[in-house]
Protein backbone atom coordinates (compact mmCIF):
# COMPACT_ATOMS: atom_id res chain seq x y z
CA UNK A 1 0.00 0.00 0.00
CA UNK A 2 1.58 3.52 -1.30
CA UNK A 3 1.18 6.75 0.41
CA UNK A 4 -0.20 9.60 -1.80
CA UNK A 5 2.26 12.25 -2.69
CA UNK A 6 1.23 15.42 -0.60
CA UNK A 7 -1.99 14.14 0.90
CA UNK A 8 -1.86 13.88 4.52
CA UNK A 9 -5.05 10.99 5.11
CA UNK A 10 -6.56 11.25 8.91
CA UNK A 11 -6.79 7.94 10.89
CA UNK A 12 -10.29 7.42 9.77
CA UNK A 13 -8.79 7.65 5.92
CA UNK A 14 -6.26 5.51 6.61
CA UNK A 15 -8.45 2.81 8.53
CA UNK A 16 -10.95 2.73 5.66
CA UNK A 17 -8.48 2.04 2.50
CA UNK A 18 -6.70 -0.55 5.02
CA UNK A 19 -9.52 -2.58 5.99
CA UNK A 20 -10.61 -2.25 2.35
CA UNK A 21 -7.57 -3.63 1.07
CA UNK A 22 -7.59 -6.33 3.59
CA UNK A 23 -11.52 -7.49 2.66
CA UNK A 24 -10.37 -7.51 -1.17
CA UNK A 25 -7.28 -10.19 0.02
CA UNK A 26 -7.76 -13.91 -1.78
CA UNK A 27 -8.64 -16.44 0.73
CA UNK A 28 -5.61 -18.22 -0.07
CA UNK A 29 -2.98 -15.35 0.24
CA UNK A 30 -4.79 -14.87 3.64
CA UNK A 31 -3.61 -18.27 4.16
CA UNK A 32 -0.31 -18.12 3.19
CA UNK A 33 0.66 -14.94 5.38
CA UNK A 34 -1.08 -16.65 7.97
CA UNK A 35 1.40 -19.53 7.82
CA UNK A 36 4.30 -17.10 7.18
CA UNK A 37 3.52 -15.11 9.98
CA UNK A 38 3.38 -18.40 12.07
CA UNK A 39 6.95 -18.99 10.87
CA UNK A 40 8.08 -15.53 12.08
CA UNK A 41 6.60 -16.22 15.45
CA UNK A 42 8.12 -19.18 16.03
CA UNK A 43 11.19 -17.00 16.22
CA UNK A 44 10.47 -15.10 18.99
CA UNK A 45 11.92 -15.98 22.38
CA UNK A 46 10.13 -14.67 26.16
CA UNK A 47 9.40 -16.69 28.46
CA UNK A 48 5.50 -14.88 28.73
CA UNK A 49 4.50 -13.29 25.85
CA UNK A 50 1.41 -11.28 25.45
CA UNK A 51 -0.63 -12.15 22.23
CA UNK A 52 -3.85 -11.92 20.60
CA UNK A 53 -5.86 -14.31 18.49
CA UNK A 54 -6.36 -12.71 14.67
CA UNK A 55 -10.26 -12.71 13.80
CA UNK A 56 -12.12 -11.77 10.12
CA UNK A 57 -9.33 -9.97 7.99
CA UNK A 58 -6.73 -9.23 10.11
CA UNK A 59 -3.89 -10.88 9.37
CA UNK A 60 -2.96 -14.21 11.11
CA UNK A 61 -4.65 -17.17 12.46
CA UNK A 62 -4.63 -19.11 15.34
CA UNK A 63 -1.15 -21.09 13.75
CA UNK A 64 0.08 -17.67 15.13
CA UNK A 65 -0.60 -18.03 19.04
CA UNK A 66 -0.01 -22.19 18.86
CA UNK A 67 3.83 -20.77 17.34
CA UNK A 68 4.63 -19.28 20.22
CA UNK A 69 3.70 -21.96 22.91
CA UNK A 70 5.56 -24.06 20.53
CA UNK A 71 8.28 -22.23 21.90
CA UNK A 72 7.60 -23.28 25.38
CA UNK A 73 6.96 -19.42 26.44
CA UNK A 74 3.50 -19.07 28.28
CA UNK A 75 0.99 -17.26 26.40
CA UNK A 76 -1.45 -14.90 27.28
CA UNK A 77 -4.53 -14.01 25.70
CA UNK A 78 -6.85 -10.85 25.94
CA UNK A 79 -10.18 -10.94 27.94
CA UNK A 80 -11.93 -7.61 26.54
CA UNK A 81 -13.90 -5.89 29.73
CA UNK A 82 -17.12 -5.22 29.63
CA UNK A 83 -16.44 -1.00 29.72
CA UNK A 84 -13.89 0.55 27.74
CA UNK A 85 -10.47 0.10 29.80
CA UNK A 86 -7.06 -1.75 30.22
CA UNK A 87 -7.70 -5.63 28.63
CA UNK A 88 -7.85 -8.41 31.34
CA UNK A 89 -5.43 -11.61 30.39
CA UNK A 90 -5.87 -15.46 30.76
CA UNK A 91 -3.59 -17.91 30.26
CA UNK A 92 -3.82 -20.16 26.34
CA UNK A 93 -3.73 -23.72 27.29
CA UNK A 94 -4.92 -24.97 23.57
CA UNK A 95 -7.19 -24.16 21.44
CA UNK A 96 -9.95 -26.63 23.18
CA UNK A 97 -10.05 -24.40 25.89
CA UNK A 98 -11.35 -21.01 23.63
CA UNK A 99 -15.28 -19.68 23.91
CA UNK A 100 -16.41 -17.08 22.09
CA UNK A 101 -15.80 -13.21 23.98
CA UNK A 102 -18.54 -10.64 24.59
CA UNK A 103 -17.33 -8.68 21.37
CA UNK A 104 -17.97 -10.13 17.90
CA UNK A 105 -17.42 -13.52 18.76
CA UNK A 106 -13.61 -12.91 19.44
CA UNK A 107 -12.48 -16.51 21.60
CA UNK A 108 -10.51 -15.80 24.54
CA UNK A 109 -9.23 -18.59 26.90
CA UNK A 110 -11.75 -20.19 29.12
CA UNK A 111 -9.04 -19.91 32.07
CA UNK A 112 -8.89 -18.15 35.35
CA UNK A 113 -8.84 -13.91 34.66
CA UNK A 114 -5.38 -13.13 35.68
CA UNK A 115 -6.40 -9.42 35.69
CA UNK A 116 -5.36 -6.19 34.16
CA UNK A 117 -1.76 -5.87 35.30
CA UNK A 118 -0.79 -9.52 34.40
CA UNK A 119 0.54 -8.07 31.15
CA UNK A 120 3.99 -6.45 33.11
CA UNK A 121 4.84 -10.32 33.40
CA UNK A 122 5.17 -10.56 30.00
CA UNK A 123 8.76 -9.59 27.97
CA UNK A 124 6.88 -8.85 24.94
CA UNK A 125 3.18 -7.91 23.70
CA UNK A 126 2.29 -9.08 19.96
CA UNK A 127 -0.32 -6.28 19.41
CA UNK A 128 -3.09 -6.01 16.41
CA UNK A 129 -2.76 -3.11 14.11
CA UNK A 130 -3.99 -1.65 10.97
CA UNK A 131 -1.23 -0.15 10.22
CA UNK A 132 2.23 1.42 12.12
CA UNK A 133 4.84 3.38 10.34
CA UNK A 134 8.53 3.73 10.68
CA UNK A 135 8.65 5.95 13.75
CA UNK A 136 6.35 3.66 15.70
CA UNK A 137 2.83 5.52 15.65
CA UNK A 138 0.27 2.29 15.83
CA UNK A 139 -3.22 2.77 13.76
CA UNK A 140 -5.40 0.98 15.76
CA UNK A 141 -9.60 0.47 15.42
CA UNK A 142 -9.94 3.26 17.89
CA UNK A 143 -11.27 1.38 21.01
CA UNK A 144 -8.06 2.14 23.08
CA UNK A 145 -8.11 -0.90 24.98
CA UNK A 146 -4.29 -1.62 24.24
CA UNK A 147 -3.19 2.15 24.48
CA UNK A 148 -4.66 1.77 27.94
CA UNK A 149 -3.71 -1.31 28.88
CA UNK A 150 0.12 -0.15 27.54
CA UNK A 151 0.41 3.11 29.64
CA UNK A 152 0.55 0.18 32.76
CA UNK A 153 3.16 -1.84 31.17
CA UNK A 154 5.92 0.24 30.85
CA UNK A 155 9.21 -1.56 29.69
CA UNK A 156 7.51 -4.52 27.69
CA UNK A 157 8.62 -4.71 23.91
CA UNK A 158 5.96 -3.60 22.01
CA UNK A 159 5.26 -5.38 18.42
CA UNK A 160 3.02 -4.36 16.11
CA UNK A 161 1.18 -7.14 13.67
CA UNK A 162 0.72 -5.84 10.04
CA UNK A 163 1.05 -6.85 6.10
CA UNK A 164 4.10 -5.89 4.62
CA UNK A 165 2.11 -3.27 2.73
CA UNK A 166 0.86 -1.79 5.95
CA UNK A 167 4.58 -0.76 7.17
CA UNK A 168 4.26 2.95 5.90
CA UNK A 169 6.35 5.80 6.12
CA UNK A 170 4.44 8.53 8.26
CA UNK A 171 0.97 7.81 9.94
CA UNK A 172 -1.07 10.97 12.41
CA UNK A 173 0.01 10.41 15.63
CA UNK A 174 -1.89 11.82 18.41
CA UNK A 175 -0.34 12.59 22.49
CA UNK A 176 -2.27 8.96 23.84
CA UNK A 177 -0.51 7.05 21.18
CA UNK A 178 1.96 4.44 23.06
CA UNK A 179 4.68 3.66 20.37
CA UNK A 180 5.95 0.44 18.71
CA UNK A 181 9.29 -1.17 19.17
CA UNK A 182 8.52 -3.66 16.90
CA UNK A 183 6.47 -5.11 13.58
CA UNK A 184 6.13 -8.37 12.83
CA UNK A 185 4.97 -9.03 9.11
CA UNK A 186 5.13 -12.38 6.85
CA UNK A 187 8.76 -11.37 6.24
CA UNK A 188 9.97 -11.43 9.80
CA UNK A 189 10.17 -8.82 12.44
CA UNK A 190 11.57 -5.25 11.94
CA UNK A 191 13.11 -3.57 15.03
CA UNK A 192 12.01 0.05 14.53
CA UNK A 193 14.56 3.39 15.29
CA UNK A 194 13.01 4.45 18.15
CA UNK A 195 14.13 4.98 21.61
CA UNK A 196 10.47 6.34 22.42
CA UNK A 197 8.96 4.63 25.86
CA UNK A 198 5.44 4.23 26.67
CA UNK A 199 3.90 7.19 28.10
Amino acid sequence: MHEPGNETPSKAEWRTRILRARAELPPEAHAREAAALATAASSIQAETVCAYLPFGTEPGQISLVNALAATGARVLLPVIPDAPGPLDWAEYTGPDALIPGRLRGVLEPSGPRLGTTAAASAQLMLIPALAVDRHGTRLGRGAGYYDRTLTAAAGIARVAVVREQEVLDRLPAEPQDVPMTAVLTPSGLIQLPTTATAR
